[in-house]
């Protein structure tokens, strides 16, 4: 097989000739770069380093092609860019001031080098005439996706990797949070929902403008297409299923549904945390790949129930642990985790290995390989 018919075929509930490997396609899937640059030097790989989104304050690596073939990457990502000017204003900043995004929201440097999202334009918004007045971005800026085609069809012409859009955090609870900040938002959810739905709705008619502007331009190319907005903590839920049904999962249907109508991709949606309890609200609105089966998150670690109740109905990407067993394991209990995750997911297709969420900077190169080369060693089991 190649890659692209090995993903596929995973994602149809068939055996692939090994289970796929999905890394390095989006800040989701990716490496940060401070461990990027520890594993090139392991692997010995010179190519320069780059930032996915040209974005350092994210951090995360756009990982070279040398790189993703040496662990095995089965897919590739096309992403947009945020428009020219936010470039142009953000290249010229003072040293160590906040990134200052197209929405307004920002990333404050914590630590030299560390940012963390701390500019909530909207933090005192209560009215939907706050809504109404807010200077929204332009989606319409042609800068964003004028490249996706050209990469998409470059992709598909060599016919050799699952090709997966990656729209940057079309999410519409979490830009909530960075409009407002976490607590403030799940605050309005309780004591202003009016307020609340509407700041989500009109989030969600700019993610879907944008959205809508990639797909025609690479819809017909892809294989899937990422979305997601996390939803769940260590242990529970960010709010009761309740609210989440009544609020915000009928504007992720409508938001699936629209996808649907513009392109025959997959459906891939990454959600952090113990979802457990909205995981067939996934399933009725339509997602068929569900990222990252955060299994050191409450329920999310019960991997036979997940696949005995979803498996035949949703197929899986993550599920190995960075919370202790690729920052602080050894080689071996890596290539032990990974054997066993693949032994319970992997039978009858529906799963792709990957980390659960980003590669941070505190897992070692050896762990990296190790995780690839055991998807190689026990992956092929189930043909």
């Amino acid at each position: 097989m190649t890659p692209r018919d090995r993903v596929l075929a995973a994602l149809a509930h068939e055996q692939p000739d090994r289970v796929p490997i999905v890394i390095g396609t989006s800040n989701t899937t990716g490496i940060k770069m401070a461990a990027c640059r520890r594993l090139k030097a392991h692997l010995g790989v010179t190519s320069p380093d780059r930032y996915i989104y040209d974005w350092p304050e994210l951090g995360t690596a756009a990982l070279d092609e040398q790189t993703l073939r040496r662990l095995g990457s089965d897919a590739r990502g096309v992403l947009d860019r945020y428009p020219a000017g936010v470039y142009r204003r953000n290249q010229g900043r003072a040293a160590h001031d906040p990134f200052i995004d197209d929405w307004g929201t920002g990333q404050v440097e914590v630590a030299p080098g560390s940012w963390f999202p701390g500019v909530h334009p909207m933090k005192d918004a209560k009215t939907l005439e706050d809504i109404e007045r807010y200077p929204w971005p332009d989606m319409d800026d042609p800068s964003r996706v004028a490249h996706v085609r050209a990469e998409a069809e470059t992709l598909r012409e060599q016919n050799q990797y699952a090709v997966i859009g990656t729209p940057w955090l079309l999410f519409p609870l979490e830009r909530a949070f960075a409009m407002q900040g976490m607590d403030t938002f799940l605050m309005n959810m309780v004591l202003a929902p009016e307020f609340a739905r509407a700041l989500l709705e009109r989030i969600a008619s700019l993610c879907k403008r944008l959205m809508g502007r990639f797909l025609a331009e690479c819809g017909d190319l892809l294989d899937i297409v990422k979305i997601g907005d996390d939803l769940g903590t260590q242990d529970r839920l960010l709010m009761s299923p309740a609210m989440y049904r009544s609020i915000l999962k009928p504007i992720h249907a409508d938001y699936i549904a629209f996808i649907r109508e513009r392109t025959k991709a997959r459906v891939f949606f990454h959600t952090d945390g113990d979802v457990f309890d909205l995981v067939e609200d996934f399933v009725e609105i339509g997602v068929d790949v569900l990222n990252p089966v955060q299994t050191s998150a409450g329920r999310m670690a019960n991997l036979p129930e997940l696949k005995r109740r979803y498996g035949s109905r949703l197929s899986f990407c993550g599920a190995i642990d960075t919370h202790r067993v690729l920052p602080s394991g050894t080689p071996a209990e890596v290539r032990e985790e990974v054997r066993r995750v693949i032994e319970i997911m992997g039978p009858g297709g529906g799963y792709l290995v990957s980390s659960v969420h980003t590669i941070m900077d505190d897992v070692p190169p050896e762990n990296i390989v190790a995780m690839v080369d055991a998807v190689e060693e026990f992956g092929r089991a189930y043909r």
